[in-house]
């Protein structure tokens, strides 16, 4: 006995609109297979990431500076920091550089700037496995308390370098990874002019400001005053990096 199976043309467009669902969903779940949010409990949990900016409408920007070596060029940016009244800024503190120079150190924290970590072996972290960045941060974290006074909460990775796994196991000793949006490339030693143009015309509302006060950085106190002076004309508002993500919707980028 033979059976004809006679399919409407109503029913093949039902099923053809499901199967085409069923294919974005899936496509959609791939594309964003690493920006998945798990549900526990009804609670989203979401996966560490690394903050960029912050976005907001107010013209409130944070200058960073990061300091791995020298001796020659982190007192001088101070000095235009303070003679340009700049109160708040955020230095992210190598451990073995701050146990070297002390008396900097202390120097940041009676000018009242917010200090961060910037691990302790200058290395790309991602290569190493947990125990090891576990050990590297965690030496960090103890050099700097001692000497500030203070436990550092933010960490910015040498050479700006992490993974997955570099996020999880910060987050899980208390850190926010910060990187930055707008660099100002000062490492380059690409001229005053070319500095101050990396970083105002770049500079937006939520801003996080690479910079550095590393020996290696020959140019950054030069062209500091006229970014001070330039961001302050277009109204903006110096802040630590802290105050610019409290009770603010951050930027983050997720990294594969």
């Amino acid at each position: 006995m033979k059976f004809i199976y006679v399919v409407s043309a109503k029913k093949l467009k039902q099923l053809f609109i499901v199967f085409a669902a069923i294919i974005l969903a899936a496509g959609i779940a791939y594309a964003e297979r690493d920006t998945i949010t798990v549900f526990t409990d009804g609670t989203a949990v979401k996966v560490p990431q690394a903050i960029y900016k912050v976005d907001t409408k107010e013209k409130k920007i944070a200058l960073t500076f990061d300091i791995s070596w020298g001796e020659t060029r982190a007192v001088p940016i101070l000095d235009v920091l303070k003679e340009k009244n700049v109160q708040k800024a955020t230095f992210f503190l190598s451990s073995p550089w701050s146990q070297r120079h002390p008396d900097i150190v202390k120097r940041v924290v009676a000018d009242g700037y917010e200090i961060g970590s910037h691990g302790h072996q200058h290395d790309n972290y991602s290569k190493y496995s947990e125990e090891q960045m576990r050990t590297q941060i965690g030496k960090a974290h103890t050099i700097l308390t001692e000497l500030t006074g203070k436990k550092p909460t933010l960490l910015r990775l040498p050479n700006g370098d992490f993974d997955k796994r570099v996020l999880r196991v910060a987050n899980d000793m208390g850190y926010t990874v910060i990187q930055w949006d707008t660099d100002s490339r000062d490492w380059m030693n690409p001229g005053v002019d070319q500095i101050v143009k990396n970083v105002v015309t770049n500079a937006h509302p939520g801003d996080i400001i690479l910079l550095h006060a590393s020996d290696s950085c020959k140019q950054t106190h030069l062209a500091l005053p006229t970014i001070i002076d330039q961001l302050r004309s277009q109204g903006y508002e110096f802040v630590t990096v802290s105050e610019l993500i409290a009770g603010s919707e951050v930027h983050s980028q997720e990294i594969n």
